[in-house]
């Protein structure tokens, strides 16, 4: 039997390396790190091969595409052809998020990494089933522990996470609403101004924290009504990993 030898020559033609790493992506099925696609075509770093495979796939009519997940690329089914696929595949296990889910999803989602604790002070109630639920479903994951007392977990979110909401990176998720963060900081400077000029020096200190919390409050009340909203509007559902061993 011949021996099977393996050629480690970089490969330097464009439509060569768009081949290279369209193969990697379509056998593996998972994410590739953007350095594991590098080394597939022998170069020390890769970017715009894969760059040019991607807009290549974003043109004409394909049923794939590749997704960026941060430093990482996976192709999948374009979701909008879910309905035909299901046809013949097992349609996956509907993932259902409740508005508690939900909310403390984003709320890791923004502050991440975050321990338990600090989801419970913004969303005011005990949060383990709702973390635990988000855990199952492979939307976050504990990402190390928090050098403090009890050494408390904290969560991130997963790559599963920014696949199934069509996000490519953590910075694509959109900012608070710059005048709702004015609105929210005028108004406590102005409580706090006015309250310090009625109190004069005597008990200033004790007051000024007392407002600052009062801030961070309505700093948290802000997050709570605006991040599930843009987390429930752009869930994406039907991407399907795309391998050589699926059907």
């Amino acid at each position: 039997m011949e021996e099977l030898t393996i050629d480690n020559t970089p490969v330097t033609n464009e439509k060569d390396q768009e081949a290279v790493i369209e193969a990697v992506l379509f056998t593996m099925g998972s994410a590739v790190e953007l350095k594991q696609l590098a080394t597939a075509i022998g170069q020390d770093k890769e970017t715009a091969a894969v760059e040019r495979l991607m807009k290549r796939y974003q043109t004409g009519k394909h049923g794939m595409e590749i997704l960026q997940l941060e430093d990482s690329y996976q192709m999948c089914t374009q979701s909008k052809y879910y309905s035909n696929l299901i046809r013949i595949a097992s349609a996956p296990k509907k993932q259902v998020l409740s508005d508690i889910v939900l909310e403390t999803l984003s709320i890791i989602a923004y502050r991440q990494p975050v321990t338990k604790l600090e989801i419970e002070k913004i969303r005011g109630v005990k949060s383990d089933h709702a973390v635990n639920r988000l855990v199952e479903y492979n939307l976050v994951y504990e990402a190390g522990r928090l050098d403090a007392p009890g050494r408390p977990a904290l969560f991130a979110t997963t790559e599963e996470f920014m696949r199934r909401f069509g996000i490519g990176t953590l910075s694509d998720l959109p900012n608070m609403d710059p005048e709702q963060e004015d609105e929210i900081r005028t108004a406590v400077e102005e409580e706090l101004k006015f309250k310090l000029e009625e109190l004069g020096s005597s008990n200033a200190t004790e007051e000024a924290q007392e407002l600052l919390e009062a801030a961070v409050t309505k700093e948290q009340e802000a997050y709570h009504d605006h991040l599930p909203t843009f987390m429930g509007n752009n869930e994406k559902a039907g991407h399907y990993p795309v391998s050589s061993d699926q059907t």
